[in-house]
């Protein structure tokens, strides 16, 4: 009994010591003594404003807003087929005018009916019809184009005042930024879709006229026309084309970015045409195989072959063989770099530019001519624009006029040479001073051109440069 009572004894014993110790050394009372402290190693570097695991993009303010300032456009055109025998015999078909009906997808720039959408949506058309969010349709007046850039302007005349999208800036734009592609594709109503900005001044001619604004936000056939926005909903390009081999969406789409589209609506509505301002130079871009046929140490830049008779880069004092390496402060790796800056000047403005003359930095202030309006030097041939009197004479529809052959290897030809077209460079149909200009700078000065020439006789001529 007594063994049995000092086991008991000894149980309560150690039971006691065990709740004791537990409650003082496991459950720790609070003290300063052991208050936390909340440190940042030096070695693992902290987001102070956000975490990016939390992030969450919200589009639903800008997508409310640009779906109502997107419409249907709707182009009507009349195409004449002649009449096929065994078409109608075995199916009674019979020739005639047959109406022709395309879609694409406009955005309202201002509250009064101004309307932008791409050139080739409208191209050709007999009657445009607009058709608005909200399911109200209007006739539409064309107030004029840019083909280059392929950019229109349209003209309602709405009961109200419509919403409206307002111009954001696009050279502020950065690569992985956020942006929605909002128009119409396939027939449908407003369709919003989400991507980044992927590159941007992308050229895809061989001319380098265009320069776009490359997203992955999905656009159909039907987006031509429609609204690329930021965040905030402000319209920063107009969606154009997509690169694809099936015609739909593969990866990567394209638009106008909009600071040169705003420049375009200003003209057309100021001057009724777009006015273009160019350096008056023409050459070659720099890369690592020119630079060391030049001898420089510039690894990149634009290359002067020649300058312009009178022109603003001729007054400043710009010299065949400098190396043109800024302009307005952006470096200059590549000619659609010239454009991308150039396409949202006019003539008579003036831009800065940073050159490279015998290993030695100049910077020189020069105002721009219009490209209209002047003449191409190209290695010792001289181009100008066709005027319509001698498109409708010659019955050409595109190529520049070789007014002057002072190249030593065709002067004797040139009494042949000179007053012909040029139609074409590389293959590529040439239809202004402007396109020539762009098309022979991107050659190399190595590279051998490939000319194709009409001459008065109607003769075609091909000449390796």
């Amino acid at each position: 009994m007594k063994k049995i009572l000092g086991t008991i004894l000894i149980c309560l014993f150690s039971g006691a010591i065990t709740l004791i110790g537990y409650k003082y050394l496991i459950e720790k009372p609070y003290s300063p003594l052991f208050e936390e402290q909340t440190t940042t190693s030096q070695f693992v570097p902290q987001n102070q404003n956000h975490s990016i695991s939390n992030y969450q993009a919200d589009f639903t303010g800008a997508a409310e807003s640009t779906v109502n300032a997107v419409v249907h456009v709707k182009n009507l055109s009349y195409v004449t087929t002649h009449s096929n025998p065994l078409l109608e015999f075995f199916y009674g078909y019979k020739g005639g005018t047959q109406a022709q009906i395309g879609t694409g997808s406009g955005v309202i720039i201002a509250e009064d009916g101004y309307i932008v959408t791409n050139n080739h949506v409208i191209a050709n058309a007999s009657e445009l019809e607009v058709t608005l969010n909200d399911n109200q349709s209007y006739k539409a007046k064309l107030i004029g184009t840019d083909k280059q850039m392929d950019i229109a302007l349209l003209k309602i005349e709405p009961k109200e005042k419509l919403p409206h999208l307002i111009f954001g800036n696009s050279d502020q734009i950065k690569l992985g930024e956020w942006v929605l592609a909002v128009g119409n594709p396939y027939n449908l109503t407003s369709t919003v879709t989400a991507g980044i900005i992927s590159a941007k001044a992308r050229s895809l001619s061989k001319t380098g006229i265009q320069s776009f604004i490359q997203t992955d936000a999905v656009v159909n056939p039907g987006n031509s026309g429609g609204a690329l926005v930021n965040a905030s909903g402000e319209l920063i390009g107009i969606n154009t084309l997509i690169s694809s081999n099936t015609g739909s969406y593969v990866g990567y789409s394209f638009a106008v970015p909009s600071n040169i589209v705003k420049k375009i609506v200003e003209d057309l509505l100021e001057y009724g045409n777009v006015q273009n301002g160019v350096l008056g130079v023409s050459g070659f871009e720099i890369n690592n195989m020119t630079a060391k046929q030049l001898n420089t140490k510039a690894s990149r830049g634009f290359y002067v072959q020649s300058v312009i008779k009178n022109s603003g880069a001729q007054k400043s004092g710009i010299q065949a063989g400098d190396i043109i390496s800024a302009i307005n402060g952006k470096s200059i790796s590549s000619f659609v770099d010239i454009k991308n800056i150039l396409n949202t000047k006019r003539p008579n403005d003036v831009v800065t530019v940073k050159l490279l003359r015998d290993e030695t930095e100049k910077t020189m202030e020069v105002a721009l001519i219009n490209a209209e309006n002047n003449t191409l030097f190209y290695n010792g041939f001289e181009f100008e624009n066709i005027t319509p009197e001698q498109r409708a004479n010659y019955k050409i529809k595109y190529g520049v006029k070789i007014t002057k052959v002072t190249n030593e290897k065709y002067l004797a030809y040139r009494d042949e040479l000179e007053g012909a077209f040029l139609l074409s460079v590389n293959n590529v149909k040439i239809n202004s001073v402007d396109e020539a200009r762009q098309l022979l700078s991107s050659q190399s000065n190595q590279q051998r051109t490939k000319m194709e020439i009409l001459n008065s006789a109607g003769e075609y001529i091909r000449l390796l440069i």
